[in-house]
């Protein structure tokens, strides 16, 4: 059996947006089918949205409608529109139990047993804030139990390990909610801390299959206007200055009452000083090189995505903007920056081999090849119907020695290896056919077909389900 690395602090895993388990008041699981589920989750909470959508004076309350969380979703899921496809934490979870001294509590466990592994599940229709409050329960909970079941563990503390969102209700907890003296490090995986532009797009754009009613329940949702760019992003006139969404009157599809308070909401974080003054340590981990939307233009009743900024395409990891997942303040470390999408960031190989120095005090030991890694930038669609063709284009970046020559492979969903067609000049591309509905891991790699580099994620939809809003 593998050595584990000792770990005697608490480690909690929050998921981002869509990431956990929603029961309705009667125990039905209301969100969280994954897998080859997926596709009649979706279909499944299309037909209850309208009982999910949340009134608009709600504030940083629950809306009393009995919908709670179950815990973290453990396979590939997600909403059209809402966000991007993205993978479970089962597999985290696991990977994190099995090389260090970290213990969930099993299924068979009294409800007290002592554990230091957690995964935490909320909400995620509500605000940060309130989630970020029963972060606080849930932790005051789990650390007394865990410091008072060894002499030890007294001294323990807690490391958070975000994805997407969940890095907001951390620091809302850390900064705002008293969690700073008990926190030594929130390790944060593509958090949009000044926001992402790709949540503005399907506020105003709309979202999902057509005929089911998500665009109404998104543009319900405080979580989602607190993740609109808290950064200059709109072109309203040509040669105009970026203005914020906040600015723009009228703008279709937001609650202007939300993207306020969502402003205060970001204003407050940066303006606190709790982190610092108890040390605690943010490690941001941005995905860097993918096309990203970051700022927008406004044309007639919609947006339409920019891949620029003031001239300059600054990337990021398909969804969430560098600028915005590496900002943290003065008190984070630079960034780590793996080559990856941003639905599947926590099972990157590089950033698991990270782990080891931010969740262990042991010093780094060997474990396996050190090779140079080839970047990658992949740009495939998210969503096709059943019968499309995918296509998937791959480039190396001209500064790496050989880029014009580098193998490139790709393996969807454990179907064999095909190489990718070279186009010349670093660039790479395939077609691939007959992928069946559901959702699908496009794995690519560089070199050696089996070292994984990037996964880029899609999801077949049957025939007829369409994907407009």
């Amino acid at each position: 059996m593998t050595s584990r690395s000792p770990v005697d602090d608490l480690v909690v895993v929050v998921p981002g947006i869509l990431g956990s388990r929603l029961a309705d008041a009667d125990g039905h699981e209301v969100w969280g089918l994954s897998g080859r589920a997926l596709l009649r989750g979706i279909r499944t909470f299309g037909r209850s949205v309208q009982g999910l959508a949340l009134p608009a004076d709600l504030g940083d309350e629950h809306p009393g409608d009995g919908v709670r969380p179950l815990g973290p979703v453990r396979d590939l899921h997600g909403l059209l529109g809402i966000g991007t496809l993205v993978d479970g934490y089962d597999g985290l979870l696991d990977w994190l139990e099995h090389h260090f001294t970290l213990r969930r509590r099993d299924v068979g466990d009294e409800a007290d047993a002592p554990a230091n592994l957690i995964g935490f599940g909320y909400d995620w229709r509500l605000s940060c804030r309130y989630n970020a409050d029963r972060l606080a329960e849930r932790v005051d909970e789990e650390l007394g139990r865990w410091r008072a079941s060894a002499p030890q563990r007294a001294a323990a503390r807690v490391v958070f390990v975000c994805h997407s969102m969940g890095g907001l209700v951390a620091r809302q907890y850390v900064e705002r909610g008293g969690g700073a003296e008990t926190t030594r490090r929130v390790i944060t995986l593509g958090t949009p801390y000044r926001g992402s532009l790709d949540a503005l797009l399907h506020l105003v754009n709309g979202v999902g299959p057509a005929g089911i009613g998500l665009s109404a329940f998104a543009r319900s949702l405080p979580s989602l206007h607190q993740l609109v760019p808290d950064y200059a992003a709109l072109v309203t006139a040509p040669g105009e200055p970026l203005r914020y969404a906040r600015e723009v009157t009228g703008l279709p599809g937001t609650d202007a009452h939300l993207l306020k308070d969502a402003a205060r909401f970001h204003g407050a974080l940066r303006e606190s000083g709790a982190g610092a003054a108890y040390g605690v340590e943010y490690v941001p981990v941005s995905g860097v090189l993918q096309p990203t939307p970051t700022t927008a233009e406004v044309r007639g009743e919609g947006l339409t995505g920019l891949l620029t900024i003031d001239g300059t395409d600054e990337g990021g990891d398909g969804r969430v903007p560098r600028l915005s997942s590496a900002h943290v303040g003065a008190a984070g470390r630079p960034a780590y920056t793996p080559w990856e999408k941003h639905g599947s960031l926590q099972n990157n190989t590089a950033l698991r081999q990270a782990l080891y120095n931010w969740l262990t005090p042991d010093p780094p030991v060997h474990r396996g090849p050190e090779g140079v890694e080839v970047p990658l930038v992949v740009d495939a669609p998210d969503a096709i119907t059943e019968g499309e063709v995918y296509e998937l284009r791959a480039t190396v970046p001209p500064d790496i020695r050989g880029h014009d020559r580098v193998a490139v492979f790709a393996a969807p969903g454990g179907r064999p290896v095909r190489t990718l067609n070279n186009l010349g000049g670093g660039r790479y591309a395939a077609r691939l056919a007959g992928l069946p509905a559901g959702p699908h891991r496009v794995r690519v790699s560089t070199g050696n077909a089996g070292h994984v580099v990037m996964t880029a994620l899609v999801l077949v939809l049957e025939n007829g389900a369409g994907h407009g809003a």
